[in-house]
């Protein structure tokens, strides 16, 4: 125990050297400030607990078996997230999984694999961080390094028991990307979905990295079936919601598509679409910046209209 303790500090330590150095830099570049970040601790659970910080909620199931981890979000806040953690467990964080492969999801995935802890996804998700696509400037993307990949990696569903949960990982097809996983906590009544589900903002379906419309349909389906009346869903970004408001996400989610659908079948062009607001039902409920919902609208052009 003392040695595991020991290596488990001095990785910290080093990390903590890594982020000064990367947030100095960040900042330069006009990148968040990372230094002023919070860590937001909410416990949902007995041993259960959410981490907000900058981009994607994290999640953490405690207990004598150590700690496993849903998701990561930048390298930067690693240590910040590794001292908030050890506010509600001395245990060492074992076991990872990444819900996808956005950065603010998977950014520390290095450093608290540097740590002692075990990174796992789907294949699609290790691929995608081995060999990531093109920036949207044609720049090529920087593959992670080594220590960054999931030393773990499965198809269909993979479960884990630690501290009394049978932690389930199931892999949801091609939604907001090709590596999305849903992770069920069902003792603890607790799902979180990553970005395929967002309780803020209009969708993202991110195409360029496998994501598709029918995809994320289906995996929000599967979602309302996993879901009881009182389980807690935690999105990627936004409040905790219950199963209501997933459903009313995907009733939303299918009613645009199927307004972008008739203007398509019209052989309205992309700039005509947008100019028809068929977001303009929901724009009112639903919080968003006009980037956001003309990138959802954007997306659907994409998926809906005629192949040539």
């Amino acid at each position: 125990m003392m040695k595991i303790m020991s290596n488990s500090l001095r990785g910290t330590m080093l990390v903590v050297v890594a982020v000064l150095a990367v947030a100095a830099y960040s900042y330069g570049q006009g990148q968040p400030d990372f230094s002023k970040v919070e860590i937001k601790t909410t416990k949902l659970a007995n041993n259960f607990y959410t981490l907000e910080g900058q981009g994607g909620t994290i999640g953490i199931l405690t207990g004598p078996d150590g700690i496993f981890m849903v998701d990561t979000q930048f390298a930067p806040l690693s240590a910040k997230l590794a001292a908030a953690i050890k506010q509600v467990s001395n245990q060492p964080v074992r076991f990872i999984v990444n819900t996808h492969v956005h950065p603010d999801h998977t950014g520390g995935n290095e450093n608290f694999a540097k740590m002692g802890a075990v990174l796992i996804s789907r294949n699609e998700l290790r691929d995608r961080l081995a060999h990531p696509i093109p920036a949207a400037n044609g720049t090529p993307g920087t593959p992670a390094p080594a220590a960054a990949l999931p030393l773990i990696t499965y198809e269909g569903q993979l479960t884990f028991h630690m501290n009394g949960e049978d932690v389930r990982m199931i892999a949801i097809p091609r939604a907001h990307t090709d590596g999305d996983t849903l992770v069920y906590f069902p003792q603890s009544d607790v799902i979180m979905c990553g970005d395929y589900y967002r309780s803020i903002q209009y969708p993202n379906i991110d195409r360029g990295n496998g994501g598709s419309l029918n995809g994320m349909v289906d995996g929000l389906g599967r979602l309302i079936g996993i879901a009881g009346p009182n389980t807690k869903i935690v999105p990627g970004h936004g409040p905790v919601v219950g199963r209501a408001e997933v459903m009313a996400h995907r009733d939303m989610i299918l009613a645009i598509r199927d307004k972008v659908s008739q203007l398509v079948s019209q052989g309205k062009t992309q700039d005509e679409v947008l100019a028809a607001h068929p977001t303009a039902d929901f724009d009112t409920k639903v919080p968003n910046s006009k980037e956001t919902t003309e990138r959802f609208v954007n997306q659907l052009y994409a998926e809906l209209k005629p192949a040539k």
